[in-house]
This record gives C-alpha cells, structure tokens and sequence, in this order.
C-alpha cells in the first residue's frame, strides 16, 4: 500500500529479474521528472544500476498510461518500469 508521500514502482520481465524484486515503494517530497526518479532509483543497488542505467531499453508508466521521461511523477503516484514490448 502506497501513503501519500510514497511512489509505488513496479518492474516486470527482466528489470524485475535484474533489481530483484517486483514492486517497491520510495518516499518522495515532492513532484520531480520521471528521469530524476530513475536517476534516484539506479543509486539504492547495484541490481537497480544495471537495470535502470540504459534509458533506452526501458519504458515507463505512471498511473497506468505510458509517459515519457520528461512526465512529471510525485507523492502517490504509481510508476511501471518495463522493457519494450514488441508484436508477433
């Protein structure tokens, strides 16, 4: 469960395989781009650096819509870090 001064992450496939876990909650102060969220995020582990370190393998979701990493994420909110999916 999330408070009002948490972000809830959630990874799947293999961001959540390399940060070891599916789901975590950070405190957060106050809004910031979802870019300085991933910058915060690569400093808790090494699993997290290896992880979140290449932007451009990665996609992300905040409340359940695709965002952009310029999308502006804060207390509450619930962000979804997942690699492309690609169709077959």
């Amino acid at each position: 469960m999330t408070t009002a001064g948490e972000i809830r992450l959630l990874y799947f496939a293999w961001v959540r395989e390399r940060i070891g876990r599916d789901a975590e909650t950070l405190p957060c102060e106050g809004p910031m781009p979802l870019a300085a969220l991933l910058d915060r995020l690569a400093t808790r582990s090494p699993g997290h650096a290896a992880a979140l370190g290449d932007r451009g393998r990665l996609r992300a979701a905040v409340n359940q819509t695709f965002a952009g990493w310029d999308e502006t994420v804060g207390p509450g909110d619930e962000v979804a870090i997942f690699p492309p999916v690609t169709g077959g």
